[in-house]
């Protein structure tokens, strides 16, 4: 049986129980989500879950319970009956990104985690970019970031792709691992204390069950192959699922993600921070690196001190923010509509002009 604190139940959550003092309230985890349906752990035991109507009704979206969260039971949980969630605590993190399709939905990928690896592959698919994407993320949830570097028995020049990582984000720790040869996990071990929760998250394949497999002792998540053709996994992790680690603490698995969509700039900063230090230089405060006069930025860029190619980068994940953003923001959809609208009636009138008509 678990107490609360092993469960990850700190003085945050502790405050928001008190308040709700006298109502009876048995503080529980969800550990895994299933068609609507929850797995809830306790200090009294565990079982299915269901939201209370009132919840359901009320929530949706980000603001549905997803596996990390704290609720609040009407009755214990057990396996032979499914109890009711009765109140959400307020989450302290929370991962999110762009759900896919083309409706502008933020997805939560793990709530109330200390740290995230981001689990990269060092073989046919590692990418830089794609972990700037999710350090931006992982900085904007409240979490601290920490890079994983796995499948290193595959790569001839494992210090060099470290170090190429490291100088992406100053001070983010980076672990190059092997689950398969067990190289590289007891500092990760290390790092996960009792109480802690760390979520693993990156691209399908990348090897995030086999890590936590090997973390644990035994095969509690399902694994599979990579293709040979282009180095990239299948999809093997159908949901989020947390695990109770032997020497405590917990780990969160989240299934493999094609892609990271950037929700808003909050994190851009701490990734980009060569950027964002030299931009408060520029001789203008919206200065867009672009060709403005008295640009820091560019001038970095120019001799040699900024990769040109690390702008565009975080110009692009800029401009994917903003794109999100509007499309979430119905007032700035129309506004921005409005504008299109008199920019298309000014080209007209142009064109009338010109063609003497």
């Amino acid at each position: 049986m678990s107490t609360l604190s092993d469960l990850g139940f700190g003085p945050f959550f502790e405050e928001q129980r008190q308040r709700w003092d006298g109502e009876n309230i048995l503080p529980a985890r969800i550990a895994a989500e299933h068609r609507g349906g929850y797995e809830v752990w306790s200090n009294t035991g565990d079982g299915p879950a269901r939201l209370a109507g009132r919840i359901r009704h009320r929530q949706g979206g980000e603001g549905a319970p997803a596996v990390g969260d704290w609720v609040g039971l009407r009755h214990p949980p057990g396996p032979e009956r499914t109890t009711v969630i009765d109140r959400l605590f307020a989450r302290q993190t929370v991962f999110t990104r762009g759900a896919a399709g083309r409706e502008a939905l933020a997805q939560v990928v793990a709530a109330n985690v200390d740290v995230v690896f981001i689990v990269c592959a060092l073989d046919e698919d590692f990418n830089l970019h794609r972990i700037e994407r999710y350090l931006a993320r992982v900085w904007a949830s409240g979490a601290a970031p920490a890079v994983i570097l796995n499948k290193a028995d595959l790569c001839p020049d494992v210090g060099d792709r470290v170090r190429e990582v490291e100088g992406l984000c100053a001070g983010v720790p980076v672990h190059p691992t092997s689950a398969l040869c067990a190289d590289g996990l007891a500092v990760v071990q290390a790092s996960i204390n009792p109480g802690m929760t760390a979520a693993f998250v990156g691209s399908s394949g990348a090897g995030k069950s086999s890590l936590i497999n090997a973390i644990v002792g035994e095969a509690r998540m399902a694994t599979g192959e990579t293709r040979a053709s282009d180095g990239r996994g299948c999809h093997i992790t159908t949901h989020r699922q947390l695990v109770l680690l032997p020497a405590g603490g917990l780990v969160l698995d989240t299934p493999g993600m094609r892609e990271l969509q950037i929700l808003d700039d909050e994190g851009l900063d701490r990734v980009f921070d060569d950027i964002a230090e030299r931009a408060v230089q520029c001789h203008f405060k919206d200065c867009r690196h672009d060709q403005e006069p008295g640009c820091a930025v560019k001038a970095a860029i120019n001799s040699a001190q900024l990769p040109p190619e690390r702008l565009e980068h975080f110009q692009k994940l800029e401009r994917e923010a903003q794109a999100f953003e509007r499309r979430h923001d119905k007032r700035l959809q129309r506004q921005s509509g409005r504008a299109w609208g008199q920019l298309h009636d000014e080209a007209a009138r142009l064109r009338k002009w010109k063609g003497g008509e």
